[in-house]
């Protein structure tokens, strides 16, 4: 176990660069403040250092929101806002005090979007955990499928992917006439629920006949879960809390 000033003093960070590249961006990026304190001991709980993108988020900021809030990637926020964008420990569920014997399970919850979509870096042993993609890989949970997809891409990769304007392909479908000004009005911890739901044939054959309503994100994700259960008999997994 190293101690969290040796994650932290590293020659190299990679905050300035990572800061420079949202600054040269045309992806809407908002950088929220955060804590030092989370941030430490975020980074001396997941025992990774500054050098990673993973950790300067961690340590640096309070999260980024992609997109008016479409993409929420964790970080460490200041304060308990109940409305606020949750952290990474958060999500999580890490434990409040240094733990040497925790681990994230099969992965780690980065990022959630408005759909209820997740984003987690692998763990050690995907496969165990029937999720795809290889150690150290992002994989995404589909509201729409109801499945997890690898995305073929680090952490890193998948940060500069999104910078680089990758979400507009990936979302192609999924994304409707004035979906920013609906998707801004939303807190941290809301997602939009659709009737019918996005699985369904009816909201794959016309997007724009759904409804949709402002949630908490607990109850998007457990609905996924719930959708999982009654479809394969199986439930997808952890996907954070909120």
């Amino acid at each position: 176990m190293r101690e969290v000033h040796e994650l932290i003093n590293v020659d190299d960070p990679a905050w300035p660069p990572l800061l420079e590249e949202l600054s040269g961006t045309g992806v809407p990026v908002e950088v929220l403040s955060g804590d030092g304190e989370v941030g430490r001991a975020g980074l001396w709980q997941l025992q990774i250092s500054a050098r990673s993108n993973l950790g300067g988020i961690v340590l640096n900021c309070g999260g980024l929101l992609v997109d008016s809030g479409w993409l929420r990637i964790f970080g460490s926020p200041r304060g308990n806002d109940a409305e606020g964008l949750p952290s990474l420990a958060e999500v999580n569920a890490m434990p409040s005090t240094f733990d040497p014997a925790w681990r994230p399970g099969p992965g780690l919850v980065v990022a959630h979007d408005v759909l209820g979509g997740v984003f987690v870096l692998n763990g050690g042993s995907p496969r165990a955990a029937d999720r795809p993609g290889e150690p150290g890989e992002v994989v995404y949970f589909a509201p729409d499928t109801l499945g997890w997809t690898a995305l073929g891409a680090g952490h890193s990769a998948w940060l500069s992917w999104i910078l680089a304007g990758g979400l507009e392909e990936f979302y192609r479908d999924l994304r409707w006439d004035g979906w920013r000004s609906e998707v801004s009005a939303l807190t941290g911890r809301q997602g939009l629920s659709f009737f019918p739901p996005l699985w369904s044939a009816e909201a794959r054959q016309d997007l724009l006949a759904t409804s949709r309503r402002a949630v908490p994100m607990t109850e998007l994700l457990g609905l996924s879960r719930d959708s999982c259960l009654q479809f394969d008999g199986a439930a997808p997994g952890f996907l954070g809390l909120t």
